[in-house]
Protein backbone atom coordinates (compact mmCIF):
# COMPACT_ATOMS: atom_id res chain seq x y z
CA UNK A 1 0.00 0.00 0.00
CA UNK A 2 1.21 3.52 -0.74
CA UNK A 3 2.17 5.59 2.28
CA UNK A 4 -0.33 8.29 3.20
CA UNK A 5 0.60 11.84 2.24
CA UNK A 6 0.17 14.89 4.44
CA UNK A 7 -2.74 15.92 2.23
CA UNK A 8 -4.87 12.93 3.18
CA UNK A 9 -7.62 13.14 5.71
CA UNK A 10 -6.87 11.83 9.20
CA UNK A 11 -7.80 8.23 9.80
CA UNK A 12 -5.71 6.65 7.08
CA UNK A 13 -8.11 4.06 5.74
CA UNK A 14 -11.23 4.29 3.69
CA UNK A 15 -14.61 2.81 4.41
CA UNK A 16 -15.33 -0.88 4.02
CA UNK A 17 -11.99 -2.00 5.42
CA UNK A 18 -10.30 -1.89 2.01
CA UNK A 19 -7.17 -0.43 3.56
CA UNK A 20 -7.02 2.26 0.89
CA UNK A 21 -6.17 5.70 2.28
CA UNK A 22 -8.94 8.24 2.36
CA UNK A 23 -8.09 11.34 0.31
CA UNK A 24 -8.71 14.83 1.66
CA UNK A 25 -11.13 16.99 -0.23
CA UNK A 26 -9.13 18.93 -2.81
CA UNK A 27 -9.70 22.54 -3.73
CA UNK A 28 -8.93 23.21 -7.38
CA UNK A 29 -6.75 26.21 -8.02
CA UNK A 30 -7.01 26.17 -11.81
CA UNK A 31 -9.11 23.99 -14.12
CA UNK A 32 -7.40 20.63 -14.41
CA UNK A 33 -5.19 21.21 -11.35
CA UNK A 34 -6.23 18.70 -8.73
CA UNK A 35 -3.46 19.52 -6.24
CA UNK A 36 -4.58 20.88 -2.85
CA UNK A 37 -4.36 24.64 -2.34
CA UNK A 38 -1.65 24.20 0.32
CA UNK A 39 0.57 22.29 -2.12
CA UNK A 40 0.15 24.98 -4.79
CA UNK A 41 1.05 27.71 -2.23
CA UNK A 42 4.12 25.74 -1.20
CA UNK A 43 5.39 25.41 -4.73
CA UNK A 44 4.51 29.03 -5.56
CA UNK A 45 6.68 30.43 -2.75
CA UNK A 46 9.51 28.02 -3.48
CA UNK A 47 9.48 28.95 -7.18
CA UNK A 48 9.24 32.68 -6.56
CA UNK A 49 11.88 32.55 -3.83
CA UNK A 50 14.30 30.58 -6.00
CA UNK A 51 13.74 32.84 -9.02
CA UNK A 52 14.22 35.99 -6.95
CA UNK A 53 17.35 34.54 -5.34
CA UNK A 54 18.79 33.98 -8.82
CA UNK A 55 17.92 37.57 -9.78
CA UNK A 56 19.45 38.79 -6.50
CA UNK A 57 22.72 36.99 -7.23
CA UNK A 58 22.74 38.48 -10.73
CA UNK A 59 22.06 41.95 -9.28
CA UNK A 60 24.92 41.54 -6.82
CA UNK A 61 27.28 40.43 -9.58
CA UNK A 62 26.17 43.31 -11.82
CA UNK A 63 26.83 45.75 -9.00
CA UNK A 64 30.26 44.29 -8.28
CA UNK A 65 31.40 44.05 -11.89
CA UNK A 66 29.16 46.04 -14.22
CA UNK A 67 28.71 49.17 -12.13
CA UNK A 68 32.15 49.42 -10.56
CA UNK A 69 33.50 51.83 -13.20
CA UNK A 70 30.17 53.59 -13.88
CA UNK A 71 28.91 54.86 -10.52
CA UNK A 72 30.56 56.49 -7.51
CA UNK A 73 31.60 54.19 -4.63
CA UNK A 74 28.83 55.49 -2.33
CA UNK A 75 26.25 54.43 -4.94
CA UNK A 76 27.81 50.95 -5.06
CA UNK A 77 27.11 50.72 -1.33
CA UNK A 78 23.46 51.59 -2.04
CA UNK A 79 23.33 48.88 -4.74
CA UNK A 80 24.87 46.31 -2.38
CA UNK A 81 22.28 47.15 0.27
CA UNK A 82 19.49 46.54 -2.25
CA UNK A 83 21.03 43.24 -3.37
CA UNK A 84 21.60 42.12 0.24
CA UNK A 85 17.99 42.70 1.29
CA UNK A 86 16.81 41.23 -2.02
CA UNK A 87 18.68 37.97 -1.35
CA UNK A 88 17.68 37.70 2.31
CA UNK A 89 14.01 38.07 1.51
CA UNK A 90 14.14 35.80 -1.54
CA UNK A 91 15.45 33.14 0.85
CA UNK A 92 12.65 34.05 3.27
CA UNK A 93 10.12 33.33 0.51
CA UNK A 94 11.83 30.02 -0.17
CA UNK A 95 11.69 29.21 3.57
CA UNK A 96 7.99 30.11 3.62
CA UNK A 97 7.43 27.42 0.99
CA UNK A 98 9.54 24.93 2.95
CA UNK A 99 7.53 25.74 6.08
CA UNK A 100 4.41 24.86 4.14
CA UNK A 101 5.86 21.44 3.36
CA UNK A 102 6.52 20.48 6.96
CA UNK A 103 4.16 22.44 9.20
CA UNK A 104 0.81 21.27 10.44
CA UNK A 105 -0.55 24.82 10.11
CA UNK A 106 0.04 26.79 6.95
CA UNK A 107 2.19 29.92 7.23
CA UNK A 108 0.40 33.19 6.55
CA UNK A 109 0.00 33.75 2.82
CA UNK A 110 0.07 37.52 3.40
CA UNK A 111 3.69 37.28 4.59
CA UNK A 112 4.76 36.00 1.19
CA UNK A 113 3.05 38.86 -0.60
CA UNK A 114 4.57 41.35 1.83
CA UNK A 115 8.06 39.93 1.22
CA UNK A 116 7.45 40.21 -2.52
CA UNK A 117 6.26 43.81 -2.19
CA UNK A 118 9.22 44.58 0.08
CA UNK A 119 11.72 43.31 -2.48
CA UNK A 120 10.06 45.33 -5.23
CA UNK A 121 9.80 48.53 -3.19
CA UNK A 122 12.97 48.39 -1.10
CA UNK A 123 15.48 46.76 -3.42
CA UNK A 124 13.79 47.97 -6.59
CA UNK A 125 13.87 51.59 -5.47
CA UNK A 126 17.55 51.31 -4.51
CA UNK A 127 18.43 49.74 -7.86
CA UNK A 128 16.49 52.45 -9.68
CA UNK A 129 18.13 55.19 -7.59
CA UNK A 130 21.61 53.94 -8.51
CA UNK A 131 20.80 53.45 -12.20
CA UNK A 132 18.98 56.77 -12.71
CA UNK A 133 20.55 59.03 -10.09
CA UNK A 134 17.05 60.21 -9.09
CA UNK A 135 17.40 60.72 -5.33
CA UNK A 136 13.61 61.09 -4.97
CA UNK A 137 13.33 57.32 -5.47
CA UNK A 138 14.86 56.93 -2.01
CA UNK A 139 11.51 58.03 -0.59
CA UNK A 140 9.99 54.70 -1.72
CA UNK A 141 12.59 52.56 0.07
CA UNK A 142 11.08 52.87 3.60
CA UNK A 143 7.76 51.51 2.28
CA UNK A 144 9.58 48.34 1.29
CA UNK A 145 11.18 48.22 4.73
CA UNK A 146 7.74 48.46 6.31
CA UNK A 147 6.59 45.53 4.14
CA UNK A 148 9.55 43.47 5.40
CA UNK A 149 8.79 44.36 9.02
CA UNK A 150 5.10 43.51 8.57
CA UNK A 151 5.93 40.16 6.94
CA UNK A 152 8.34 39.12 9.69
CA UNK A 153 5.84 40.26 12.35
CA UNK A 154 3.05 38.30 10.68
CA UNK A 155 5.23 35.18 10.69
CA UNK A 156 6.15 35.68 14.36
CA UNK A 157 2.48 35.95 15.31
CA UNK A 158 1.51 32.94 13.18
CA UNK A 159 4.32 30.82 14.62
CA UNK A 160 3.27 31.62 18.19
CA UNK A 161 -0.27 30.33 17.70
Amino acid sequence: TPSPSKFQAPGGSGSGGSGAPKQAKRKRIMPGDDRPAAEVDTMLWIRIGAALAAVGVAAGAFGAHGLKERVPPEMLVVWRTGAFYHLIHALALFALGAWSLHATAQPPRAAGWLFLAGIALFSGSLYALVLTGQRALGAITPLGGLCFIAAWSWIAIAASR
